[in-house]
């Protein structure tokens, strides 16, 4: 049953052959057309496994400021009446609901404090088939910085039934709400965001084999290294943060990364034998070569 779970992502770029070139050697995706009528839809997968799309962003988001961006799909019954519940609920429709022939119905929402992500319903009712947790290539973690973390943590349980699981408190950045879905383990977090960060948003996190391997493919890839690699305390993973650098320098790539966005790229190569310690989880952030502010994250 995939209501109320993340089932795909996307993310819309200004450079979409760069972007694609990126994400296949960073993360080890392989990318073709959709095959879709109207072209412009790239897949990206994993094997033969399907794990998200990229596409260009659209000329009037372009002339309304619109930059590249991830956005994640969550399951939904009925799209339309999910719709209204955001609305009902203090947020808000960005595209209205519509087809994607023999694909599926979506929609694009934003909760009360701006975050964005899509509601969907496959045309099939067949769900995607689940893979290990940690398993690389996948999408591993889902992390909202809120306007107000449990403003947030109400309305999306309110909307999808997601639940509270460990929650981890961080002095002065509150507390980190990790929650499930479907009463399922943990797949995500949620905390208010930092002062300084611009507008709240959804982060996603890549799983890699080891994440020093996918540092030296982000820089290989002209992107660079922001902050760590970090430690995660308590968890079998580390994360790095990159970002690609904007137009601003002859020198410098077409960003494909998404502002305000990071990707993780976790490992579970952190599980050692039996009666070993665990490693610690460490964190890096990059900064990638499109715009100077655009980061993802990579665990590992």
């Amino acid at each position: 049953m995939s209501h109320g779970k993340f089932v795909w992502y996307d993310v819309m770029t200004s450079d979409c052959k760069a972007a694609e070139s990126f994400y296949d050697h960073v993360v080890g995706w392989t990318s073709k057309d959709s095959g879709m009528p109207n072209g412009g839809y790239t897949l990206f997968s994993v094997g033969e496994t399907m794990v998200g799309g990229l596409m260009p962003i659209p000329p009037d988001a372009c002339a309304h400021g619109a930059r590249p961006s991830w956005t994640g799909y969550i399951g939904v019954d009925d799209v339309d009446a999910y719709a209204e519940r955001v609305t009902a609920a203090g947020g808000a429709i960005h595209r209205a609901p519509q087809d994607i022939p023999g694909i599926g119905r979506f929609a694009v929402v934003a909760d009360p404090h701006g975050a964005p992500f899509i509601l969907f319903r496959g045309a099939s009712d067949q769900a995607p088939s689940p893979v290990a947790p940690g398993t690389p290539g996948h999408i591993g973690w889902h992390e909202l910085h809120a306007g107000n973390g449990e403003a947030a943590f109400a309305f999306y349980s309110g909307l999808f039934g997601w639940t509270k699981a460990q929650a981890v408190d961080m002095g002065a950045m509150g507390v980190y709400q990790t929650f499930a879905t479907n009463g399922g383990p943990p797949v995500g977090g949620m905390m208010t965001k930092m002062p300084q960060t611009p507008a709240p948003f959804w982060l996603y996190y890549f799983n890699v084999d080891a994440v020093d391997a996918a540092m030296g493919r982000v820089t290989d890839g002209g992107g660079q290294i922001i902050h760590g690699p970090m430690q995660v305390p308590g968890g079998s993973t580390r994360k790095a943060r990159s970002s690609r650098s904007s137009g601003a320098s002859a020198e410098r790539r077409t960003s494909v990364l998404p502002r305000a966005v990071e990707a993780v790229l976790r490992t579970g190569a952190a599980r050692v034998c039996a009666g070993r310690e665990k490693a610690r989880p460490r964190r890096v952030c990059l900064r990638g070569a499109d715009e100077a502010d655009k980061k993802h994250y990579i665990l590992g």
